[in-house]
């Protein structure tokens, strides 16, 4: 039990801590489901709960404190947990008590850091409480470490700028790409004005601080999106998260394959294949580290990504004239076309090349690279790997 805790306190930390997991807005671990309807006996409350592992810088695994200010909520979200009207166990923690808990959690090494999110009782009340957790945390307890604050749906510009001065990264979730979809997910939200604004209000805040030399959101901004149930297309989420890497410094999007949840308006639709999420990231990838337009992802006649095959080698293989590859000549940016190599293969690539020529796929895997993947489309000055042809008739 975390030390000097009331019972009554460790019990909303639980709560509000296990019913957090659905928020997908850090590089996870492993997932956990969504919490189903209230059943008549209450589960056995379990701190550990309340941890999230998230996959920090260098792929270490950071265990992080990821809660709910309260899981009270007026939104009628379709796809929602926390939906008003829901059957659920629902509790609130005061900035008081969710500081002293998380520095306690802290001090006994069970976290390194806070996510820290909230069901809306009214934005300006809530969004309030909220950053007078943080105040608290950085302030009185003199937490320098990471900490995630979720700006909530139509966030005021002097939040959002408080939030800027004491988060690492912030989130907003656009759930869909666009406001079409969106009115299928969450009909009392405003896309532009209640979730786009905040997440451009945001950059602008950011980048008008540091120009002032303020250390302000070190780890940027980051979104959430629900995959399936308002029948958006990959092509639609993907282009919505492009814009926003190019118009507001987004840091990454997060995809969400949807679960049904009981006792909301889309319990009986289809869950979203884990498949189809995975594919969403190696996608993503290609926008953000590989240098590919949207425009150039292999979409099928629908705008879905093809479910059989990584979207790399998708690509590779509808590009036959980009092929093969002079390993010891080709500049970073077509390297990073050939399957198998990604950013940190590229660079190393490069940086190997300036003392010696690279002489065959043994020299590759040494520098990091998935060599057999990158067989059929590489040269070595002139000569391709001696199994090349045999790998490219079978692709």
């Amino acid at each position: 039990m975390l030390i000097h805790t009331t019972p009554d306190l460790y019990q909303k930390v639980t709560l509000l801590g296990g019913q957090a997991q659905y928020d997908l807005c850090e590089a996870q671990g492993q997932p956990t489901p969504l919490p189903a309807a209230e059943s008549s006996a209450p589960p056995t409350p379990d701190v550990s709960d309340s941890v999230a592992t998230v996959i920090g810088q260098g792929g270490r695994p950071v265990p992080l404190l990821r809660i709910l200010q309260t899981s009270a909520c007026e939104k009628n979200c379709y796809y929602c947990p926390f939906r008003a009207g829901r059957r659920l166990r629902r509790n609130t923690l005061t900035p008081d008590e969710l500081a002293s808990a998380f520095d306690q959690m802290q001090r006994k090494s069970l976290v390194e850091g806070l996510f820290l999110s909230s069901g809306i009782i009214g934005t300006e009340r809530t969004m309030d409480r909220m950053l007078a957790t943080v105040e608290l945390v950085r302030q009185k307890y003199q937490w320098r470490g990471y900490i995630h604050l979720k700006l909530l749906p139509n966030a005021e510009e002097a939040q959002i700028e408080r939030a800027a001065l004491l988060a690492d990264r912030l989130s907003v979730n656009l759930e869909a790409p666009n406001e079409a979809r969106l009115a299928r997910l969450a009909p009392k939200k405003d896309f532009d004005h209640g979730l786009i604004e905040p997440l451009q209000r945001a950059w602008a805040i950011v980048q008008r601080l540091r120009r002032q030399g303020r250390a302000v959101a070190s780890a940027g901004a980051v979104t959430q999106f629900v995959v399936g149930p308002a029948g958006e297309s990959d092509q639609e989420l993907l282009a919505a998260s492009q814009r926003l890497y190019r118009q507001v410094g987004l840091r990454r999007a997060y995809y969400s394959a949807f679960n049904p949840i009981d006792d909301t308006p889309l319990q009986e639709e289809a869950p979203t294949p884990p498949l189809r999420q995975h594919r969403l990231y190696q996608a993503d990838f290609m926008l953000r580290q590989y240098g590919f337009d949207v425009a150039e992802l292999p979409f099928d006649s629908q705008g879905n990504l093809p479910d059989q095959r990584d979207p790399k080698l998708a690509w590779a293989a509808q590009h036959p004239e980009f092929f093969p590859v002079e390993i010891n000549r080709a500049p970073q940016a077509l390297l990073l076309r050939v399957p198998g190599i990604g950013p940190t293969g590229a660079a190393a690539i490069m940086q190997a090349r300036r003392g010696s020529r690279l002489r065959s796929l043994a020299d590759l895997q040494r520098l990091g690279v998935r060599s057999q993947q990158a067989a059929p489309y590489v040269l070595f000055d002139g000569r391709a790997p001696s199994h090349q042809l045999h790998l490219f008739r079978d692709l």
